[in-house]
């Protein structure tokens, strides 16, 4: 089910209640971009460790948004069977008063999300606004100040001409009477309210619907019993709750502390922190315990997936869907048992259709990948495929060393541990090339070479010499077998005490001193004998 702005704050307190019900959520996000190719080497590497990738990140996340959320909502019926409420969120930052942000779009992502049926409309047009904390405590203060200020200029138009027609209307109108502006819009509601309000004295405002508002002409003494009454639209709560938007809702999920599934989750985590919760802090363990904190379980299907492929032989799957694919059929000997997911009466469009990279859809292959490979784990221990009663709290025990621990793509280790440190020395060995009968060698023409068998990160240390990354160990050993007997191109292990240039420039200083030394004793041995 697609929910815009409109709706939201009406389906709110549903979708509260269906968090703190739940026994866990499936999410996924579409962003406007991923990672930023400016500055000049700022996107991820395989020399890269997580403090190091998590820089980099850092800048991405700030430059681009968030266009779209999804979660799944997953509540168990009984012991095999789960109910999905799926939930696709079109997200557009706020801007309401002076507050307003600035974003990229990265074509790549564009042309990806177009290619999938993305509609840009609802994004630019119904999206629903959010803020972080820092931003409320600006709004906060703006509304404290009392001093209002349009910044759109759209809504500079709107806002000149309502004054115009109500400072007509008023000057002629007597106590009692009211007159109905039409055609308002989302924070206009409020913005117009506040101005009129600001601008005379001897007027009050109602809404009145969704689209309209009622100004009325009353008396000093009126208008100062209406101003402190808890009733009042404009109140200061009422308008920080409809600018904060969607982060009320992620205020209730990290309220009700549910595990959280994703599918390569991590710039998900990123985004959800610097969106919704406060900026990325510039420390790497500060994010961690912010994340830890907010959501102490997470489960990310990639990171569980890859284990249970190597173990049981799966076919290569590329993305979420092939996975869940290869878990719904033949192939997943426990398929037959596995627990039966069911789409909710009210978000049925995916009983029947797929819909790839569309978020609450990927999001509801989150949730169904977690308990079909939860179940294939659990099988296998009890020894019994035909086991077909199973409880939520036995999935997170067999998945337990998997929890917290996220994907990463593209650095020196594979997976970042939200609960603990990172194990930075299960990783595969660097490699060295060293390069002969090949004048002027670049580091990209070294990529290409190698891109035929697999996929290394190439730095040029010196002329004729490179260093080569990899996440891989079975790349590792692949490279070294292939170019074992090459003629032009040799690769080895590189060892620090042997290639290291400054263990090297230091045995050098070393060696010339002790050549001088013993020099020296020989000349003064020499001397003494002559004496």
């Amino acid at each position: 089910m697609d929910v815009s702005a409109a709706e939201f704050e009406e389906k709110l307190p549903r979708l509260r209640e269906l968090l703190l019900e739940c026994d866990f959520v499936g999410f996924d996000m579409e962003f406007t971009g991923l990672h930023s190719a400016f500055p000049p080497g700022g996107q991820p590497s395989l020399y890269d460790y997580p403090a190091e990738w998590y820089q980099k990140a850092r800048r991405s996340v700030q430059q681009f948004t968030v266009c779209q959320l999804g979660l799944s909502i997953f509540s168990s019926e009984n012991s095999n069977k789960y109910m999905a409420h799926s939930y696709n969120f079109f997200l557009f930052p706020a801007t309401f008063g002076q507050m307003d942000s600035e974003f990229s779009f990265q074509a790549f992502s564009i042309k990806f999300l177009t290619h999938y049926g993305f509609d840009f409309n609802k994004f630019l047009k119904d999206g629903i606004p959010y803020m972080n904390e820092a931003q409320e405590k600006k709004l906060q203060q703006s509304l404290l100040s009392g001093n209002w200020v349009v910044r759109s200029v759209l809504d500079k138009d709107k806002v000149k001409k309502v004054i115009d027609e109500v400072t007509c209307w008023v000057s002629s109108a007597v106590e009692g009477e009211s007159v109905v502006l039409h055609d308002m819009y989302g924070f206009q509601m409020f913005e117009i309210q506040l101005i009129l309000r600001q601008a005379l004295q001897d007027i009050w405002t109602v809404p009145l619907g969704s689209e309209e508002v009622m100004v009325k002409k009353i008396s000093p003494r009126d208008r100062w019993l209406l101003e402190n009454t808890f009733y009042d639209s404009c109140r200061r709560e009422q308008i920080l709750l409809s600018a904060r938007g969607f982060t009320n809702l992620f205020h209730a999920l990290v309220k009700a502390k549910k595990p959280l599934v994703g599918h390569n989750m991590l710039m998900d985590l990123l985004h959800l922190h610097d969106k919704f919760y406060n900026p990325l802090p510039e420390d790497y363990e500060e994010f961690k315990k912010n994340i830890h904190t907010l959501f102490p379980i997470l489960i990310d299907t990639k990171n569980v997936t890859k284990a249970v492929w190597k173990e049981f032989q799966f076919p290569q799957a590329s993305n979420l869907l092939e996975v869940y694919e290869v878990l719904c059929s033949d192939m997943n000997p426990t398929n037959p048992t596995c627990p039966e997911v069911f789409h909710a009466s009210d978000c049925l469009r995916y009983a029947t259709k797929k819909s790839p990279h569309e978020a609450a859809y990927d999001a509801f292959l989150c949730g169904s990948v977690f308990l079909k490979t939860a179940h294939l784990l659990l099988c296998r221990i009890s020894c019994d495929p035909a086991r077909t009663s199973s409880s939520f709290s036995q999935y997170l025990d067999v998945l337990a060393t998997h929890v917290n621990q996220v994907n990463l793509i593209r650095a020196r280790v594979q997976k970042i541990n939200f609960s603990g440190m990172d194990d930075c020395t299960n990783r595969p060995p660097l490699l060295i090339a060293n390069v002969r009968g090949w004048p002027g060698v670049t580091a990209e023409q070294i990529y290409q070479e190698l891109r035929i068998h697999c996929r290394f990160d190439v730095q040029q240390r010196r002329k004729n010499q490179f260093l080569l990354f990899s996440n891989k160990f079975k790349d590792v050993r692949l490279v070294l077998k292939v170019y074992k007997t090459h003629p032009n191109l040799q690769i080895s292990l590189y060892h620090h005490w042997r290639h290291s240039t400054q263990v090297n420039c230091f045995l050098q200083i070393c060696g010339i001193v002790a050549s001088w030394s013993l020099l020296a004793f020989l000349l003064g041995g020499s001397s003494k004998f002559a004496l």
